[in-house]
């Protein structure tokens, strides 16, 4: 039996395919290693290959969108208080690799068209170095959504409680994962 938020990815994996189908052909035969790399994997599974793909990852820009919530009991992260899990992730991938946290309080669904409400999605970026942050801005805009630098790495901290908040209030409020968080001027 399968979890449903496999499914979920399944279904989501599928619809992109279907809306790009030359990208995965385009990655395939993209020359050399990637220079951006995404973790779209859960905490724990993400620190794991932070770990094992160290090295490999010099050089990258690594962007972490993982929510670190106890998921079994949903009463809040599982990071240190004076910690995130992309500082966690920076620590474990050493200086060479910059870490950047983004689209962990995004929705995967609204993802897929860059809009919520016919409004184009706000992604909150957090990192320490601004050529990695300017390179996933310009990966956002490209997508036709509005990057928002919100500061240095530890910043991470807020966009996880924030990520978390906006998971918990999704059934109380019966907002079925089609709200998003727009910052408004």
């Amino acid at each position: 039996m399968t979890h449903p938020r496999d499914d979920r990815a399944q279904a989501l994996a599928e619809e992109l395919k279907q809306r790009f189908p030359d990208a995965e052909s385009h990655w395939a035969a993209s020359p050399g290693p990637a220079d951006v790399t995404v973790l779209a994997l859960p905490y724990d599974a993400a620190l794991q290959v932070a770990r094992s793909a160290g090295a490999a990852l010099a050089g990258q820009v690594l962007v972490d969108i993982c929510n670190p919530i106890n998921f079994s009991t949903m009463d809040g992260r599982v990071t240190p208080l004076d910690s995130s899990a992309a500082e966690e992730i920076q620590q474990v991938v050493g200086t060479d690799v910059k870490v950047v946290k983004a689209f962990n309080t995004t929705f995967a669904g609204l993802l897929t068209t860059g809009e919520g409400h016919d409004v184009p999605l706000d992604v909150l970026i957090a990192g320490d170095d601004s050529a990695a942050k300017d390179k996933i801005a310009e990966l956002v805009r490209s997508g036709a959504m509005r990057p928002l630098d919100v500061g240095p790495l530890r910043r991470a901290r807020e966009l996880e409680a924030m990520g978390f908040l906006h998971i918990a209030i999704q059934e109380p409020l019966q907002l079925n994962w089609h709200s998003s968080i727009k910052i408004l001027p």
